[in-house]
């Protein structure tokens, strides 16, 4: 903090703000709706890929996450809450871990509901990555946030249009007559098997490649390197040979789009390019088992084992046991100054 003097002799505190450090709009200046905000923490132990799970969560949800979120046993919920107000936080998404497999809650702040799931299956972004010949994660892909398609959500059933309309929520709005095609960069993708009644979660990333353009004359455009012609004869050679290789079928019809606006050296208003998705994780399997009116309380408005959760499988008895541990009695923190220990500061939430 920098002090000074006025004519009164009076001393006030300006405020040292870095230029790195940019505040985050509350309010799309375009749509003109409040942008949702989201905390992603845990609750109880984790293990480490659980735990990896937990990271790859808050990459996929920036910008408008904290990255870096601090956390500590003796913090509750109700510390999370009270410090999400003041951040404009919307939405809560909690891994906690049970005898038989991880839950993921996304509530929405302060009053709820709060949708719970059973994580069937999971893989890493790491594992992702590894598993592709050329893993694509360039620097600037998380500086907007992912577009969201839902799939298989259309039925008549009232929990499921409950989760369709928070999954859209999490996300901001986009406006499609004002939005510039180079922010739309990821997409992640919810599609619900009604026979399996598992939720398929995947996140993509979005790239643009022009149509009748060959491999070696896009690198060229796009890197300003000097060709190697020494083995060549003519420089024809250069732009017919190797072709288009694996990727023949970006001529295909149904996967091109004519660019409004240019984009890239390559990508070029009024051009065709086939887009390309490339997955780039976390991907999950979720199970809907849970819907309660609250911020993980309140009336039980679904459950996959009965009414109000009478009735009960084995599992369902591991996730009330599991909600006891979310609420996180207040008399065992009585006194302690818990919400400095969440540690939160608008330097972690990258622009």
């Amino acid at each position: 903090m920098a002090r000074f003097r006025n004519r009164k002799n009076k001393v006030f505190v300006k405020p040292i703000v870095k230029k790195n450090q940019q505040q985050q709009p509350n309010v799309d200046h375009i749509t003109g709706n409040k942008i949702p905000k989201s905390f992603v923490f845990s609750r109880g132990k984790l293990p480490g890929p659980i735990r990896q799970l937990q990271m790859d969560l808050r990459k996929l949800m920036l910008p408008y996450t904290a990255l870096n979120l601090k956390e500590k046993k003796r913090n509750n919920l109700k510390d999370f809450l009270n410090v999400a107000g003041p951040m404009g936080v919307t939405h809560f998404l909690i891994l906690s871990k049970t005898e038989t497999s991880p839950v993921l809650r996304v509530a929405k702040t302060p009053q709820g509901p709060t949708l719970t799931f059973k994580i069937q299956e999971y893989s890493l972004a790491v594992d992702i990555a590894q598993s592709q010949l050329r893993p694509r994660c360039p620097q600037d892909l998380f500086k907007n946030p992912p577009l969201i398609v839902l799939s298989g959500f259309a039925a008549g059933d009232e929990h499921l249009k409950l989760t369709t309309t928070v999954f859209k929520n999490i996300f901001p709005d986009i406006d499609i007559n004002t939005v510039k095609l180079s922010s739309c960069q990821r997409i992640v993708c919810l599609n619900y098997n009604k026979d399996t009644k598992f939720i398929d979660f995947r996140h993509y990333s979005i790239r643009l490649q022009p149509v009748g353009v060959s491999r070696r004359i896009r690198k060229f455009v796009q890197n300003h390197q000097v060709p190697d012609l020494r083995n060549l004869q003519d420089v024809s050679d250069f732009v017919t040979k190797a072709g288009y290789g694996s990727e023949s079928e970006a001529d295909e019809e149904a996967a091109t789009v004519t660019l409004t606006s240019d984009l890239s050296r390559v990508n070029r208003a009024s051009t065709k390019s086939a887009v390309k998705l490339q997955e780039i994780g976390p991907r999950m399997t979720l199970q809907l088992t849970k819907i309660e009116g609250g911020l993980c309380s309140g009336e039980v408005m679904f459950s996959e084992y009965g009414n109000g959760g009478n009735k009960k499988k084995p599992d369902s008895e591991e996730d009330g046991d599991n909600d006891d541990e979310m609420k996180d009695s207040d008399e065992d923190n009585e006194g302690e100054d818990s919400e400095e220990d969440i540690g939160e500061s608008e330097e972690d939430e990258e622009d």
